[in-house]
């Protein structure tokens, strides 16, 4: 059975190896758990398994976190700190994987193998600019850097705060036009009012939409609650000025 499954990669669920096998429920969950006593086949979540390669130390294998990523929920795409990490826009490692999705989860953090997965829950109108790469032999489901960068000054909190938005902006390896666009379809005015504030600072020459606002949001709401308003963008800009100097 495991080298039928193992043709199609190196994860199955439950259901599909029902369906590939013809077995009853109660005979494969007796297989799967004698898989599992062998240190054949290694538990993920409920129905969902990783195959664990001949000769792999018990307990020591896993598999790449965005593949194990791909697993835990649908519909799903790395997005946030770590696909800023995955396209070289941060110098920063997150011990975090960040999952997008749009499907309802009991549990928002999963720990496997000593790795936490996030999973960030928003509407299936902010579902767009993903791609697929290759990782592992696996495609995986990535949001492109213009909607990474987008998707991080929509929620700082999971990219590890503006600073790294203003690193990946610094950085300019993007499409202008795309990161315009997607600004405008993600339907958050705060996240044109920071995008403007980080473009004005870093001298990037872009064209914003105008806001049309008199209340303040905060430049990084991960960082204390005071700062200098600036009446331009309506932001209280709560960071370190010698931070933001370093950046110009």
């Amino acid at each position: 059975m495991l080298n039928l499954l193992a043709k199609e990669g190196e994860t199955f669920t439950f259901e599909r190896a029902l369906k590939l096998t013809g077995m009853s429920r109660e005979s494969l969950k007796k297989l799967i758990y004698r898989f599992e006593k062998r240190g054949l086949v290694e538990r993920i979540e409920k129905g969902k398994y990783m195959i664990i390669p001949l000769g792999a130390e018990k307990g020591k294998y896993t598999l790449n976190e965005f593949v194990m990523g791909s697993m835990l929920v649908k519909p799903y795409v790395i997005a946030y700190w770590s696909a800023l990490h995955f396209y070289g826009l941060t110098e920063q490692i997150p011990n975090t994987v960040f999952i997008q999705t749009t499907a309802r989860k009991k549990r928002q953090k999963i720990i496997i193998s000593g790795v936490e997965y996030r999973l960030i829950r928003v509407k299936e109108s902010k579902l767009f600019g993903i791609r697929k790469e290759w990782v592992e032999e696996m495609q995986v489901n990535i949001t492109d850097k213009e909607k990474t960068i987008v998707d991080c000054l929509d929620k700082p909190q999971y990219c590890g705060g503006i600073i790294e938005v203003a690193k990946a902006l610094r950085n300019g390896k993007y499409d202008k036009g795309k990161l315009v666009n997607y600004t405008k379809r993600i339907g958050n005015s705060g996240v044109i009012r920071r995008l403007g504030y980080l473009c004005d600072l870093l001298r990037i020459d872009i064209s914003l939409p105008e806001i049309y606002t008199r209340n303040y949001l905060y430049l990084d709401p991960t960082m204390p609650q005071k700062g200098f308003k600036n009446a331009k963008w309506r932001l209280v800009v709560n960071l370190d000025e010698k931070v933001l100097g370093a950046l110009e």
